[in-house]
């Protein structure tokens, strides 16, 4: 007996309006027999799972499924259709989202078309001038002994543990307090201006201009009131600019006693046969660094100038969504190390504050990107693979397990994106007139 093949699903139809630059309104239109399909095999699902009183199970009448739990499963079709089709649709009008889509639409009817509509933002197409002979500045790269030191240093200081010292001594800059303090203006508190059990390094000025000085000679278990002015540009919200009083309680007091920085120090690190090899890795990394600085400063240059040279909008869901995920990465570093109110404040505060910085960071890909694509610049799998092992090289890490890693999280294209981005630099650099800066 042959084989029957299950019909292919019928063809859904999709239409997109450009309503900006970066924004296509998608109509859908999911048929009716494909509907009738999606309620034929959810009501099947429905009935070996249902456990209805008088009825065995797999046996209960559809219109008793349809009373019972209808509105129900209506719900969750238009959910499912939506997210079955959705990638269909956009493949047909060929419009790329750069972010979540807003999808409109109602609960579908059997036997009855499924209608909706979704608001996708898309790269903006960006018409290229001429770019050749951009202006760039690059700074030159050096590494002195002093820096080497300062770096040593560093790394002393990260190593050291915090230890608590006598209760007799008193605060001074570079201790470590661990305190609780109310903070109030006008004789009310205020949000962020309270916590309990929070550790700062005095001398960082993390909480306010002039707060970590009132702190000097106090002792673990003393209180003081403090008065401070409250920075206007600052993430306190409504106290911003305000004068405020602080009722502080010293728990403790900590400091990092340095290592002996010496041979010994080196080989506990790993590694290293002394002080020296550590050294010359230190020189080694910091040169790194200031090469890629001397780059970011070189491709901010050129950009300022190529983006001087054309205009376009950026996607605003796209921007959103690079900032939010800056704004939770700064959650999760600072969580514990500032009071609950505090941390909001300043991330509520964060958030137009790098507003700028993100949407000029994006405009830059766009154009890059732009230009990359214009000179057939997309790198093929196997550069994304070569990429892929020299990170492994570089991380000490097994290549094959790398691979896998990018190929399982679907990182590929966000670094093939960036190899695009940096050959059109590469580009860009080549045609531009570079000045040799002094650092700094």
């Amino acid at each position: 007996m042959a084989e029957t093949e299950t019909a292919a699903p019928p063809a859904l139809r999709a239409t997109a309006e450009e309503a900006s630059p970066v924004l296509r309104v998608v109509s859908v239109e999911v048929p009716a027999e494909r509907v009738r399909r999606a309620f034929d095999e959810a009501y099947r699902d429905l009935a070996r799972r249902a456990q209805v009183k008088g009825f065995r199970p797999g046996k209960v009448p559809r219109s008793v499924l349809e009373r019972l739990y209808g509105a129900m499963l209506r719900e969750d079709l238009e959910r499912s259709l939506v997210a079955e089709t959705l990638p269909e649709a956009l493949a047909q009008v060929e419009a790329a989202p750069v972010a979540e889509p807003a999808v409109e639409s109602t609960a579908p009817a059997p036997d009855a078309p499924f209608r909706y509509t979704a608001r996708v933002e898309v790269k903006p197409r960006i018409e290229l001038p001429d770019l050749a002979g951009l202006s760039g500045k690059r700074p030159t790269v050096q590494v002195d002994e002093a820096d080497v030191e300062r770096e040593l240093e560093a790394l002393r200081a990260r190593r050291a543990p915090l230890v608590d010292l006598p209760p007799e001594t008193p605060i001074a800059d570079g201790h470590f307090v661990t305190l609780d303090y109310v903070g109030r203006v006008d004789g009310k508190p205020f949000p962020g201006g309270s916590g309990r059990g929070a550790t700062l390094r005095v001398g960082d000025g993390l909480l306010a201009p002039g707060f970590d000085e009132a702190l000097h000679g106090l002792r673990a278990g003393e209180d003081r009131e403090v008065r401070v002015a409250l920075p206007a540009d600052s993430g306190w919200g409504e106290a911003a600019g305000k004068e405020a009083t602080f009722a502080v309680h010293i728990a403790a007091v900590k400091h990092r006693p340095l290592p002996e920085l010496d041979d010994a120090f080196a080989r506990e690190l790993g590694g290293f046969d002394g002080l020296e090899a550590l050294r010359e890795e230190i020189r080694s990394q910091l040169r790194a660094a200031r090469e890629r600085e001397a780059r970011a400063r070189l491709r901010q240059t050129l950009m300022d100038d190529a983006l001087r040279r054309v205009d376009f909008p950026v996607p605003p869901g796209l921007a959103e969504r690079r900032l939010e995920a800056r704004l939770q990465l700064a959650h999760r570093e600072l969580e514990g190390a500032l009071p609950h109110d505090a941390l909001h404040a300043r991330l509520d505060a964060w958030r137009e504050e790098w507003r700028p910085a993100v949407e000029r960071e994006l405009r830059e890909e766009l154009l890059l990107e732009a230009v990359g694509e214009a000179r057939g610049l997309a790198p093929d799998e196997e550069a994304v693979t070569a990429r892929i092992d020299e990170l492994a090289r570089e991380q000490g890490v097994d290549a094959r397990r790398l691979r896998k890693t990018y190929e399982e999280r679907g990182m590929r294209g966000a670094l093939a994106a960036q190899i695009l981005r940096e050959r059109a630099l590469d580009g860009l650099a080549a045609q531009a007139r570079i000045e040799e800066v002094a650092p700094g």
